[in-house]
């Protein structure tokens, strides 16, 4: 396994392992110019390689991000069984995902953009569960203005489902800082959400945000109405983003008043999954020594909706032989004065 290092012109740097992709360090400057590693994650491979302690910090997760509700679906008349080792369902890709993979690496520092690492990995037929084999294609890109900038590629011999996201945990107060994020503030592109169970599968309700704990149409800090939710111990939920689905859009931004540090994500995906880090339980020591206490991060996890291949409702997420799975995801940073 090796660790490859990406340094735009600013002076921003992200490392990325071939171990499932993992984005390790992201190093951006607060509004004073102070550089900080602003993602969750650890110090030591073999930390990355126990799950106990490795919640898919900053991994590339698939073949299929997110939730399959009893860890089965049925494509094209055949019922197909998954890993259900999470609470009964089938979660981000299985036992041994793409986040424990190791990807063939080529750095690519020619790309006009910015540096940028394209990793590859072709699942065999039938790996967790999966029919067809999948060629997966995803490269990093620190771009010169100052984004980070993940494209996913796949194709299929035989038809399956795919879902892929990316799952860092980010700190815009910095991973060292000893700050939790429930005063980021979070403002999301999203009128609607897709309402799950207790155990996080979705029920098949798309519903508005309106009028519920879920609206971030207007920014507002993530801890204001967390005692609100009810039912599951904080956020953990997709949310539908505005716009056409396949078209770069906005889908969320979040401020961190403290740092002045902002990072606008812009992606084609349909959804967002955003999770406000309430599991984490001081269980977790990062790479910066810091423990890990509920709230210390979050994630917001541009993919296909949780469960889709057992909701008709949902956009699909079947992948058939001749097409081309094609997602694209931006996260841009700046800084505030206030």
């Amino acid at each position: 396994m090796d660790l490859y290092t990406l340094t735009n012109r600013d002076g921003l740097v992200a490392k990325i392992t071939n171990l499932g992709g993992h984005l390790t360090e992201l190093h951006v400057p607060d509004r004073n110019g102070h550089v900080a590693d602003i993602v969750l994650g650890h110090s030591t491979l073999a930390s990355y390689l126990d799950r106990t302690i490795n919640p898919y910090f900053g991994s590339i997760v698939g073949r299929y991000a997110n939730r399959i509700a009893k860890g089965r679906f049925t494509l094209d008349g055949k019922q197909y069984t998954l890993d259900a080792s999470s609470g009964g369902h089938h979660l981000h890709g299985g036992r041994t995902g793409f986040d424990l993979k190791v990807w063939r690496a080529e750095s690519m520092p020619d790309n006009p953009e910015g540096p940028a690492l394209q990793l590859t990995y072709s699942s065999p037929d039938g790996e967790e569960g999966y029919p067809g084999r999948l060629h997966t294609t995803v490269v990093y890109t620190l771009t010169h203005d100052n984004a980070l900038k993940i494209d996913y590629r796949a194709k299929a011999d035989e038809p399956t489902v795919v879902n892929l996201t990316n799952h860092t945990y980010f700190n815009l107060s910095g991973e060292a800082s000893g700050e939790i994020v429930s005063n980021h503030v979070l403002e999301l592109n999203a009128d609607r959400y897709t309402v799950v169970d207790e155990a996080l599968i979705p029920t098949g309700e798309v519903a508005p945000v309106r009028g519920t704990p879920f609206d971030f149409t207007t920014p507002r800090p993530i801890g204001e109405r967390l005692d609100d939710i009810g039912g599951n111990p904080g956020y953990d939920h997709n949310f539908v983003i505005n716009g056409k689905a396949g078209e770069l859009r906005l889908a969320a931004r979040m401020y961190d008043p403290g740092s002045g540090r902002t990072m606008d994500i812009h992606t084609t995906q349909p959804g967002i999954q955003f999770y406000d880090g309430n599991l984490l339980d001081a269980s977790i020591t990062g790479k910066g020594g810091k423990v890990y206490v509920k709230h210390y991060g979050f994630c917001l996890e541009t993919q296909h909706f949780p469960d889709a291949p057992n909701q008709p409702n949902f956009p699909s997420t079947v992948l058939r032989p001749g097409e081309e799975y094609q997602e694209v995801t931006v996260h841009r940073f700046s800084t505030r004065t206030s």
